[in-house]
């Protein structure tokens, strides 16, 4: 059985991919903290939750549909502070004029949680994928702005001492 505390901080990464695929950005209210710092590779980095969410929902905004699933779950709780390091797979679909309208990932998030008046909330998050298909040029929804489509191998992110989970679990 699933303690209450997992299975809220379950719940809250799990939101985040409701928010997402829905668009409805005023979940990240009830996902993140005001001050989350949010590493999804490269420039892709943001230090508060306005501007995550402002972003989150311009590059976006020119998606038919997106769905990403999240699983694997492994949970640690210290206090108020909690971990989570879960596995992401994500859809991305758009029309674009050639190669196809779909991409589509595979990787993990590595997240800090906060217990705030009770409720959990993400206050880090590292998003590092470690496998892509599909067109590429369906995730250029910005104009100027090109997607450098990165991978990394947990085992390697490991070893290096990069993964906040990981770390974790070795001093409890």
């Amino acid at each position: 059985m699933i303690s209450e505390p997992v299975a809220a901080i379950i719940n809250t990464v799990n939101l985040y991919t409701v928010a997402v695929d829905s668009q409805t950005w005023d979940l990240f209210d009830q996902v993140f903290t005001a001050d989350i710092r949010a590493d999804f590779g490269g420039p892709a980095q943001w230090y508060d939750r306005a501007s995550l969410k402002r972003d989150f929902a311009a590059v976006h905004a020119p998606f038919k549909a997106t769905q990403h699933t999240t699983s694997n779950h492994r949970v640690l709780i210290d206090g108020d502070r909690g971990y989570c390091l879960s596995y992401v797979r994500a859809m991305f679909i758009r029309d674009v004029p050639e190669g196809g309208h779909l991409f589509e990932a595979a990787g993990w998030y590595d997240d800090v949680l906060e217990r705030m008046s009770g409720a959990w909330r993400i206050k880090q998050r590292t998003n590092r994928t470690f496998w892509s298909g599909g067109n590429p040029l369906v995730l250029q929804t910005a104009p100027g702005i090109t997607v450098e489509l990165q991978h990394f191998a947990l085992k390697d992110e490991a070893a290096a001492g990069r993964v906040t989970f990981l770390n974790a679990l070795t001093k409890v």
